[in-house]
């Protein structure tokens, strides 16, 4: 059966789930020309903080979920993982082949979406969040039926709100041990650089701005430079220095191996979530 293509140019897309990610995508879509609102929906349902959100921006807040999916070209489910599949059941007899599905939810397999949907029409993605301020690592996998085309307009959404790469699923559960709940790694660490400023003699709010701007500009010497961050790392390291004298108390309190560990562990239960 021949799939019918989605205009890029003037697809609509729609929400089912009105929460935080899928404010950050309609956001970030929106704020960087890819949509305009009057072609995204959603249904805040019986939340009036979440229908107030949406539509600050001018995005068309339905009824019901059914609403959406009649009018939309491209689905997005946001919703909560442990809800999918009743949300997605509900939907089924609507859902036509001309449909672009999304699903954003965390830990659940495209074999299962389509399952639930009856469609193979399905595109996986795994954003983090960061994509509240339009620093994403997002990555997708296409589904049976999902054409390369439907890949290109998803790259291209969630590329509004970051960076995306398209990936195998089976990365997905190492992918959510990484960039997804890798954030939380940070912030550990921009808190404990806070805390050694601190310790170190600095006011606490000088302090906790210089770890977090140093976080953001080490990142941005390794995606803008192309450099590997061991030589970046040596860049910085002059021999009896400060630098090198500060490394070497990472190393003797495992710091590589910590973090290493952490994503392995994250992945695993992933894959037992799942």
């Amino acid at each position: 059966m021949e799939i019918t293509t989605i205009p890029a140019e003037t697809y609509t897309l729609g929400f089912i789930g009105a929460g935080k990610m899928a404010e950050s995508i309609a956001r970030g879509a929106v704020g960087s020309g890819v949509l305009p609102p009057s072609r995204i929906r959603t249904a805040a349902h019986s939340n009036p903080a979440r229908r107030t959100a949406f539509e600050s921006f001018g995005v068309t807040v339905l009824s019901s979920n059914e609403d959406v999916v009649r009018e939309s070209n491209v689905v997005v489910l946001s919703v909560k993982p442990q809800l999918v599949k009743d949300v997605v059941s509900k939907l089924t007899p609507i859902i036509t082949k001309d449909k672009l599905l999304v699903s954003v939810a965390a830990g659940i397999k495209l074999k299962d979406l389509q399952e639930w949907a009856g469609s193979n029409r399905f595109i996986r993605v795994m954003p983090n969040t960061p994509a509240a301020v339009g620093e994403a690592a997002s990555v997708m996998s296409l589904g049976a039926a999902a054409t390369e085309e439907d890949g290109n307009i998803i790259a291209k959404l969630f590329g509004s709100i970051g960076k995306i790469w398209k990936a195998e699923e089976k990365y997905f559960d190492a992918v959510t041990g990484l960039s997804g709940s890798g954030p939380a790694y940070i912030y550990l660490a921009i808190e404990a650089l806070a805390d050694g400023g601190v310790a170190a003699g600095l006011p606490r709010d000088l302090s906790l701005s210089l770890a977090s701007q140093t976080v953001l500009g080490a990142a941005s010497m390794v995606t803008q430079t192309g450099k590997h961050p061991g030589q970046l790392k040596d860049d910085v390291t002059s021999p009896g220095g400060t630098t090198i004298t500060g490394v070497h108390e990472l190393e003797i309190g495992g710091f590589r191996g910590t973090l290493m560990n952490a994503v392995v562990a994250a992945a695993k239960r992933s894959r037992e979530l799942s």
